[in-house]
């Protein structure tokens, strides 16, 4: 299993394209060529202006040796301040274990899961009964971010899985429906309308 980040960046309106061509132009080689395996990238198809991507290390430290050459290296450094000129908020970002996930290349829609169960057996007995390897479940790291420039969210410890859920979750859990990046986005939902918001999609 992976070192994984799972990072939502909440950005300013109308500005995810803008950081999305930029990623797919300059960040995806940028960061593979110092180490990181770049997973999903996707725009949120419930928020216009969030964007949702993973990618992995094989341990903590090629995590903070990977991350410290590309946060200091000749790619970040030319286009940080455009990049950085999309952005409200890129410190939601949890910090897990396990086997990464890409979309499938003809993926519509993903589903994304962030669960928070109060009994890790429970979960576990859970996961064995309806959770697949496909679904590619993902459980926190609770080693110390050594790479305190990039902050993750910490006091938590959250179940992770792409695709539907073929059972109730019993425990309070966050949906998301996700679009990959590689598709052409379709329109977002517009605000104010009967597409639930990100507090209602918190479920339990």
């Amino acid at each position: 299993m992976s070192i994984v980040e799972l990072r939502q960046y909440t950005l300013h309106p109308g500005a995810r394209d803008t950081l999305i061509e930029l990623f797919e132009r300059e960040f995806v080689t940028g960061q593979e060529a110092v180490g990181i395996t770049l997973g999903g990238r996707f725009r949120d198809l419930d928020d216009p202006d969030r964007f949702v991507w993973l990618r992995a290390f094989p341990d903590m430290t090629q995590r903070r040796l990977s991350l410290e050459a590309f946060y200091t290296g000749p790619v970040w450094r030319e286009h940080r301040d455009v990049a950085n000129a999309t952005m409200i908020d890129s410190d939601d970002v949890l910090l897990l274990r396990g086997p990464n996930f890409t979309p499938e290349p003809d993926a519509r829609e993903v589903s994304l899961t962030v669960c928070h169960p109060s009994d890790a057996a429970a979960f576990d007995a859970y996961a064995a009964r309806h959770l697949s390897a496909a679904q590619a479940l993902h459980r926190t790291e609770h080693a110390e971010n050594d790479y305190p420039l990039l902050p993750v969210r910490t006091g938590e410890d959250v179940r992770v899985w792409f695709g539907p859920s073929p059972a109730p979750v019993p425990w309070p859990h966050q949906r998301l429906r996700l679009e990959p990046v590689t598709r052409r986005p379709t329109r977002s939902a517009p605000r104010g309308s009967d597409s639930p918001s990100r507090a209602s999609r918190l479920v339990g």
